[in-house]
């Protein structure tokens, strides 16, 4: 069994033609961007407003990072 055929948690991302994990590890994406894109792509079907705010939140906090990059140059 592979790990795309289960889901702890419920099936939210399983009716997705791509899964969220997937398309983040083929585009090389970082943990806060690949944060972002699985609560944008489950929202609807799992945490509705509360997952939008967590998707926020990672934003948020790569925000931070990469204006504190541009702090130190």
């Amino acid at each position: 069994m592979k790990a795309n055929d289960v889901q702890p948690g419920g099936d939210h991302y399983k009716n997705k033609q791509i899964q969220p994990w997937d398309y983040i590890a083929a585009n090389n994406i970082g943990f806060f961007e690949g944060s972002v894109i699985s609560y944008l792509t489950r929202w609807k079907e799992k945490g509705g407003i509360e997952d939008l705010k967590k998707a926020q939140h990672f934003i948020q906090k790569l925000i931070e990072i990469e204006e504190g990059k541009n702090e130190h140059t």
